[in-house]
This record gives structure tokens, sequence and C-alpha cells, in this order.
């Protein structure tokens, strides 16, 4: 394809090792350059066969790139960032967009004053399945919805404890899976309101939370339930019933139920329960199911990246979108400590 975008990949880790894949896959772009100071990122830069910089700031003397995905550890989201900002180049950042709100919602503010596009890499939203889910909601199909829950329900090994930071405060499943889930149900049901919930550690006894829930208020008066554990045998969640991740076994159970007044959908079956007359719990139900077209997240979103930096559409997951889901996570973390309700 003629015009490719030229992107380069701040680090190489295991996601950035994934963008890099996807972006040599791609036929809309060029991977132009691997930024990442370890002897692995510059390796993995010479298998691709694309230049290799220790920073942004040395990438910028000899190589500016249309766009940035920037992949690296959370703590540096937002430093990378700015990065990009100053130097009026967009950026993809992996989520959480940052580590902290103040620094998050100074990185948001100034792209918008600067108008440089950045997007958050919450990629689930660039699934067709989601994408369907959405419509249908839209479409008034359900009625009016009054009610969602979420469920995270898995078993990670003793073995994925054995890396320090994972028994460390912030590295809970709240915050590394649950703000999935959160900007699912807002891209699903819109902004949230309010939050309330409540934290266990009682099987593994480590500085974060292993179990939690947390009941939802949104601004239209949808009302929902969370739950996450990462401590029970369990098929119910995202990961386990997609089949978005090849990593993890596919079930065919629901992660996710939403209902309305004329009708509940199921994700991510996308099977619709309606009555086929009068609704009544006395009534036989009607059951079909939405057709989509199955593709990786990854590369829509990555497609998506490209259109934005060519000023063909707006960003579907912008900066800001990523911060507001990263408030409604620490106003759950907050809700948890101080035991009450947190307005938002």
């Amino acid at each position: 394809m003629a015009n490719r975008v030229k992107l380069a990949v701040l680090g190489a880790g295991l996601i950035g090792k994934r963008h890099i894949k996807h972006v040599m896959e791609e036929p809309a772009a060029e991977l132009t350059a691997v930024v990442d100071p370890t002897p692995v990122g510059q390796a993995i830069a010479s298998e691709a066969g694309v230049r290799w910089f220790p920073s942004f700031a040395d990438m910028m003397i000899s190589e500016r790139p249309d766009g940035v995905i920037i992949a690296t550890p959370n703590q540096l989201h937002v430093q990378n960032g700015l990065e990009a900002v100053e130097a009026g180049v967009p950026a993809l950042i992996e989520k959480p967009i940052a580590d902290d709100i103040a620094a998050g919602e100074k990185l948001v503010q100034m792209a918008e004053a600067k108008g440089v596009a950045l997007l958050t890499g919450h990629h689930r939203r660039h699934n067709p399945m989601m994408q369907k889910a959405k419509e249908i909601i839209d479409s008034g199909t359900l009625g009016r919805i009054l009610i969602v829950n979420a469920m995270f329900w898995l078993f990670k090994p003793d073995e994925y404890f054995d890396i320090p930071w994972r028994r460390e405060l912030g590295a809970g499943p709240v915050f590394l899976n649950l703000i999935h889930d959160i900007d699912n149900l807002r891209f699903l049901c819109g902004d949230i309101n309010a939050v309330q919930a409540r934290e266990s550690n009682a099987v593994r006894s480590n500085a974060v939370e292993e179990t939690a829930v947390i009941l939802i208020e949104f601004k239209s008066g949808v009302l929902g339930t969370a739950s996450v554990s990462d401590s029970v045998v369990a098929p119910w969640s995202w990961e386990m019933t997609t089949g978005e991740n090849p990593a993890y076994p596919k079930t065919e159970e629901t992660c996710y139920m939403i209902g309305g007044t004329h009708g509940s959908l199921a994700v991510p079956s996308l099977e619709i329960w309606s009555n086929a007359e009068k609704r009544s719990w006395t009534e036989a139900f009607e059951r079909d199911r939405a057709l989509f077209e199955s593709k990786d997240p990854l590369v829509t979103q990555l497609r998506q990246f490209c259109s934005v930096i060519r000023g063909e559409e707006a960003p579907l997951v912008s900066a800001r979108e990523g911060l507001e889901t990263l408030k409604v996570i620490e106003a759950v973390k907050r809700s948890a400590a101080i035991g009450g309700r947190v307005v938002l």
C-alpha cells in the first residue's frame, strides 16, 4: 500500500512484541523503529530489520515517525506520552494511560491543547462483538436498560505470584483486570457516576486484593454489579469466554449480562432473550443470537490508529476516555479503603 503510516513502538515487552508483530504484518503501516533501552529491545529491532533507539529523544534526532505505540511499563506512560505530545507525534498508549490521575490529567490536557491525537489501548472496544453489542443496546431492541452484571472469575496459579510486583499494591485484579471490564461497561452503558466496593485477600494474604465486589451507578440511571477474583476456579470471565487470547481455554459461558425492559443480552454469545408476545415471567422465551465477523481487536485498533493519523476519523478510545476509566478504578480502590460510596 502506498503512503503507509510510519510507526515506532516504544517498549519491547510482552505487549510491545505483539504490537511490533501486528505493525509488521499490516499493509497500511510500516514499522520504522523499536525504542527500548535494553539489549532485548535492541535484538528485537535487529530481528525486525528496523532501527533501534534507547530513548524517544534519540529516535527523534534522526527518525521521525508518523505515530508511536507506547507499550512501556505503566509508570513511564505519562513521560513517554508527554514526549510524543511535545514533538507533535500522535500516540497510542497502552492501558492504563497513567498510574496517577493528576499526571494523566496533565497529559490529556496538553494533548488536547496542542491538538495531538492520543489514543488509549483499551483494545476490547475494537472487538466486533463489542461493537455489535453496543449496536444492539443503542437500537432499543432491549428496551430501556436497567441493570448490568460483569464477572471476572478465574484462578491465577501460585507461580504467577513468584514475580514480586504482582504481590504489591497496585497489582491486584481490580487494577490489572477489572479496568478492562469497567471500560467495556462504560462503552456499553455510558459514564459512571458513583461506586461502592469491598475487597478481600483472605486466601493469599498479599498486600493486594484477590477478590472484590462493586456496586456501580451509571449517569444514565442504569445500576450495575461487577465481581472480580483471581482465586477461584471458574469459567466466567472475558478471558475464558471470548476466545480473544488463545492462551486461555475458551468456554461457552457468559461474562456480562445486560437487562432491559423488553429483553436481555448475554456477552460474548450475543444471545438476546425476550418474550414472544406478552412480557411476563410466566411467558415462554424467544432466544436469538446476533451475528458478527470475528477479528483480532489489536489489529482493528492498529488500523483505526492509522486512520486517525491520516485524519480520516476520530479515536474510538481517546486518551480522555482512558483517563475516565482510570478514574473509576481509582474510585473503586478508594471506596474499598474507606468502606463507603464514592462519587466521581
